[in-house]
């Protein structure tokens, strides 16, 4: 079994900032509805019978304990985890697929591995560009996308969207070789 947990933050507030993007592309890809599971502090729904996809109702920085509740209650190894998120040190629109490796400050990715005690998930990185020197970091990633950034992140969604059905039909090693440029 497959879990695939989108990384962002809950409410209306959130819905289109950098730090959603994960919860963005699980959106383009669920097949049915999303169902409220509070035993999971989450959203659910399943692409498959061997396909869960998530997205965490904790706030990014606690993300972990979500991804780790389902994890053992699906008994998921942390090799079949796959994690969407933000990237700022990716240029805003680069899609880049990773297993393991440290967070980069990534708030999220901290706390799943902090509940998981282990980084050794697969990590589909996408790029928003670090921000300028005039703008915290918090703040940043809290900002809707620019006009101008729409049809990058649009694409990104959609790539994204698409690795990941690459992904589970011919498995990730196929995936890295032709997505990572």
């Amino acid at each position: 079994m497959i879990l695939i947990v989108g990384l962002g933050n809950p409410g209306k507030k959130y819905q289109n900032t950098r730090h959603n993007l994960g919860f963005m592309v699980l959106d383009k890809l669920a097949n049915s509805s999303w169902i409220k599971k509070d035993k999971f502090k989450s959203l659910v729904s399943f692409l498959d019978k061997d396909t869960i996809l998530v997205k965490p109702q904790a706030f990014m920085n606690n993300s972990g304990e979500a991804v780790a509740k389902i994890a053992s209650f699906y008994k998921i190894d942390p090799s079949d985890i796959w994690i969407v998120h933000d990237d700022l040190d990716l240029k805003t629109g680069q899609l880049k697929i990773k297993i393991g490796g440290g967070t980069a400050g990534h708030k999220g990715l901290e706390s799943i591995i902090s509940y998981l005690k282990t980084q050794d998930f697969v990590r589909f990185r996408l790029g928003i560009n670090h921000p300028s020197l005039e703008i915290s970091v918090e703040k940043y990633v809290l900002l809707p996308f620019k006009k101008e950034e729409r049809e990058l992140i649009d694409n990104l969604v959609k790539e994204t969207r698409e690795a990941i059905k690459l992904a589970l039909k011919e498995g990730l090693t196929t995936v890295m070789n032709r997505f990572n440029k």
